[in-house]
């Protein structure tokens, strides 16, 4: 399980990332679309490291969400 982040972006979409997979960030039309492509874009990045033979970084679940 891979902790993301989800926020509205300039154009309308919704943009998404994972934090803990340096450069994987998807996004959607819709919420729904934003997670269902960052999930397939997590599956993705990490078949690419273990098919490259690198090591695949651990979930840390460090983020904190701060309004101000």
């Amino acid at each position: 399980m891979r902790q993301v982040v989800l926020h509205p972006g300039e154009d309308g979409y919704w943009v998404v990332e994972c934090p803990s997979l340096p450069g994987c960030i998807s996004q959607g039309e819709t919420r729904d679309a934003a997670i269902a492509n960052i999930k397939e874009a997590i599956r993705e990045y990490v078949a690419a490291l273990e098919e490259d033979g690198l090591p695949v970084p651990e979930e840390r679940f460090e983020a904190l969400v701060v309004a101000v």
